[in-house]
């Protein structure tokens, strides 16, 4: 994607552990990179990792206001949330600001955009209405079904149960909905990275664990 120039990536949720990784990444790997956050107490470590750190509530931000952060942008990385426990704001942020983020992205002229979304997303979730996770399942069911309808080019990520170990960059795609479903941050934030790398991957939903395939191999295997 960068053939050599430097790209400039927009991170939504900057100061989630992913995004932190990422954005490290990134950085690392020559890309300009602008963190967005809530709270301005977070810019420091935003700016350890190489990013810009930009303050921007995208909850309370209109989509005019979003497509005005991330004007100049090549891509944009979704990895914010509301973190569970309230469903209003769950629902808030998980579906309502990821959605405005959606069309400010095209407003803006983003086209690339790549979702932080979870393993097993969608519709039929299956997770009943008691649970506390159902908003957030429900609301990131919505999020990524408006994605997919979008005209952007989309890349949807669906890690499995996010852990703090190590990243070896392996991974298994597609996984067995019943076998371990353990995922590194680490992990997530190396498959990011290589998507925004990948233009083949716009249009898929890719749904990943810590595996055995080196991540660029299990992402294209006919490449």
């Amino acid at each position: 994607m960068h053939n050599g120039s430097m790209t400039r990536i927009a991170i939504i949720g900057g100061h989630g552990k992913v995004a932190l990784l990422l954005s490290a990444l990134l950085t690392g790997e020559g890309h300009s990179v602008t963190s967005f956050i809530r709270n301005p107490d977070h810019g420091g470590d935003v700016a350890a990792t190489g990013a810009t750190p930009a303050v921007l509530d995208v909850e309370n931000s209109t989509t005019a206001a979003i497509a005005e952060a991330l004007a100049g942008h090549d891509a944009v990385v979704w990895s914010a949330g509301a973190g569970g426990g309230n469903p209003e704001r769950t629902y808030a942020v998980d579906r309502d600001a990821a959605i405005r983020s959606m069309d400010a992205a095209a407003q803006a002229g983003v086209d690339r955009y790549v979702m932080v979304s979870y393993f097993g997303a969608g519709k039929d979730h299956g997770v009943p209405e008691g649970n506390s996770f159902f908003a957030y399942a429900e609301a990131k069911a919505a999020a990524d079904e408006y994605l997919r309808g979008t005209g952007l080019a989309w890349t949807i990520l669906g890690p499995g149960a996010l852990t703090d170990k190590p990243g070896t960059g392996l991974i298994d795609v597609d996984p067995s909905p019943e076998g371990d479903r353990d995922t590194s941050r680490a992990n997530t934030a190396i498959v990011a990275a290589a998507v925004l790398d990948l233009p083949r991957t716009a249009g898929r939903t890719i749904e990943f664990r810590d595996g055995t395939l080196p991540v660029a191999a299990a992402l294209e295997p006919d490449a």
